[in-house]
């Protein structure tokens, strides 16, 4: 039992010591290589909009002539900027409708708005079109079969009359000049489109072999095929890879292209800022209507860093006195506590900075998130102090100090555990609140607090569980004899 008790601490104070590096002010990223295995994790605090600024952005419907824009594809609208929100890395970002045809979007700590709004409002029409043997230059505008559909020629059938003798042309006999008074304008070229981006299954920044950015996709089993036929058969001639009629990539079909995977690059390199937002538009889809910008707005702090510095020295002076409670009341259950209470914190921030691999990559701390922590924060000694009144009850009653010990988490953890478990669900519920129905700030509170209460857990149970065992066994009868130090 103190075998398994000191691995449990050894693996706390790992723990511990984790996150107290990461939550030191320089440290601003996690690199690893392990074999060809390469992590590497930016380690930040991210801040709201009422705490940083950032960029706000009204955008408007704008449906070709004759086309009406329904609820539907204002909310199918709606979802796939989210989607390409969520895929810039924006944490905690607005995105709701306003009226019938306008879409609001907040987006805090951003800091190159031409490209975020560009990102938003791209069409996404993505087409591989034929080009022949000559190869398109990147960035021309051209026509595709796609937009104007080739109409087949009518032909004109001349049915000759049965014995009728032909009749002699008279001989035109000229008599002015013509004079071309206009230009003959040659009809542009329409390019046929071979499939579109509704073909393509994913799409990923990648890279390419000399370490620039490139697109990685992979088409859906119908584009699969049309993609190795048509490679199959045109060999040699050059596929272009045309965004909103656009060409930003002209490859040449070297072989048969069969399993459904490409890429695709660019003769001058993407920058990775550029790959990242191609390969969101083709990820997420096509908009179903058009949109155009109406209001950009950059928005300052409201808040800043005077609210910061009252925040944090609020929670200091908070943590101290509760720090100060637990020790001069409980006394040495009370300094194990906090410890636990000061590991809470630690592992709070660090969550909060570093995220959790494949869940999230971390919290944007507006101040209703601040609030959600402080009050967590308040909580995490609730349970520490159910479980030793019921251990002082149980020494009073003349139990040994190992039994009172035990009873005392036992018989406290139904009541921890109910507590904690409403205070999730709320936490839930405010999330949803807060997603349906604009309320990011909520979305906030309802984060921090989730992520204290679950730590608090961890922390006021497991992690004080092992102190006091620990310390207990090694004091042995001295706590016995003491148990003024128990707060008894």
């Amino acid at each position: 039992m103190r075998e398994r008790n000191l691995l449990i601490l050894l693996g706390i104070i790992l723990l511990v010591a984790f996150c107290l590096w990461i939550d030191l002010p320089q440290t601003e990223a996690l690199s690893l290589q392990l074999g060809p295995l390469k992590i590497y994790r930016e380690i930040k605090f991210r801040l709201g909009l009422d705490l940083r600024g950032g960029l706000q952005v009204v955008l408007e419907a704008d449906p070709p002539p004759g086309e009406k824009v329904t609820p539907e594809s204002m909310e199918a609208v709606r979802n796939i900027i989210q989607n390409r929100v969520d895929g810039m890395g924006v944490v905690e970002a607005v995105v709701q409708r306003q009226g019938e045809n306008r879409i609001l979007v907040e987006l805090p700590g951003l800091v190159n708005p031409d490209e975020a709004i560009a990102t938003l409002k791209a069409t996404g029409r993505l087409e591989f079109v034929e080009a022949g043997l000559t190869p398109l230059p990147e960035g021309l505008k051209i026509l595709t079969t796609y937009e104007v559909p080739l109409e087949p020629s009518p032909t004109e059938t001349i049915t000759p009359t049965p014995g009728a003798a032909p009749t002699p042309t008279p001989t035109i006999t000229p008599t002015v000049t013509l004079t071309p008074t206009t230009e003959i304008t040659p009809t542009p070229q329409v390019y046929r489109t071979i499939m579109t981006g509704k073909h393509l299954k994913s799409a990923r920044v990648g890279s390419d072999e000399f370490g620039r950015p490139e697109i990685d996709f992979e088409l859906t089993r119908e584009g699969a095929e049309i993609f190795a036929k048509y490679t199959t058969e045109h060999q040699g001639e050059f596929l272009a890879i045309v965004m909103d009629g656009i060409v930003i990539s002209c490859p040449q079909i070297k072989e048969p292209i069969t399993d459904g995977m490409g890429r695709i690059t660019s003769e001058k390199g993407f920058t990775l800022e550029e790959a990242r937002r191609l390969a969101i538009i083709l990820q997420y889809g096509a908009l179903p209507v058009p949109l155009k910008v109406i209001q950009t707005r950059i928005i300052g702090p409201t808040l800043g860093q005077d609210s910061i510095q009252k925040s944090i020295r609020a929670g200091i002076i908070g943590v101290i006195v509760v720090l100060t409670f637990m020790l001069t009341y409980y006394r040495l259950p009370g300094f194990l506590a906090d410890l636990a209470l000061i590991s809470y914190g630690l592992i709070n921030l660090a969550i909060y900075k570093f995220g959790i691999p494949g869940l999230f990559p971390g919290v944007t701390l507006s101040l209703p998130g601040i609030t959600g922590f402080l009050l967590s924060t308040g909580m995490a000694v609730d349970a520490n102090i159910l479980i030793f009144e019921r251990m002082k009850e149980e020494l009073r009653q003349g139990r040994p100090l190992s039994a009172a010990i035990e009873a005392g988490f036992n018989r406290a953890w139904t009541s921890i555990r109910d507590a904690n478990l409403s205070t999730l669900l709320t936490c839930i519920v405010l999330y949803w609140f807060g997603s349906n129905f604009g309320a990011s700030m909520v979305k906030g509170f309802a984060v921090t607090l989730f992520i204290g209460v679950c730590v608090s857990m961890f922390t006021a149970v497991t992690m004080t569980r092992t102190l006091v065992t620990f310390v207990f066994d090694l004091s042995g009868r001295f706590l016995e004899k003491r148990r003024w130090l128990l707060g008894v």
